[in-house]
């Protein structure tokens, strides 16, 4: 599976893991979780390091639609994410334009510098 995740409950953090190719379905059925979960407020740590992103131009508008529409789900918890590429550079950077979401959300190339970033975060 390209992407794995763990919804910590307890400790109200998502963990989330990328590998290999990631397509639109894949990070549609990552939201639909977050949602029917009830873990959009929590902390969420996206390592990307091994992720190729196979995203059209249209797959990234679809993208922008369904983070629009989660506005209504307010609040949604901060996210850090690591990436080392430059591919998934740039799919990030484009994803963080998209929908206006009003959580913090910041890029690293290192896991223990956006875990720092994502504990001295408050939670949404």
């Amino acid at each position: 599976m390209p992407i794995q995740f763990n919804i910590d409950h307890t400790r109200r953090f998502v963990d989330v893991r990328g590998l290999g190719d990631v397509l639109l379905q894949e990070i549609l059925d990552y939201f639909d979780a977050l949602v029917i979960e009830g873990g959009m407020p929590y902390r969420k740590m996206i390592d990307m390091r091994g992720v190729t992103p196979r995203i059209s131009d249209e797959g990234m508008m679809t993208l922008g639609a369904r983070v629009s529409a989660y506005a209504n789900l307010e609040p949604r918890g901060p996210i850090a994410v690591v990436s080392t590429a430059p591919e998934s550079d740039l799919f990030i950077r484009r994803f963080m334009n998209l929908g206006g979401a009003k959580r913090p959300m910041r890029l690293f190339n290192s896991l223990d510098a956006a875990r720092s970033w994502l504990e001295s975060t408050p939670e949404a």
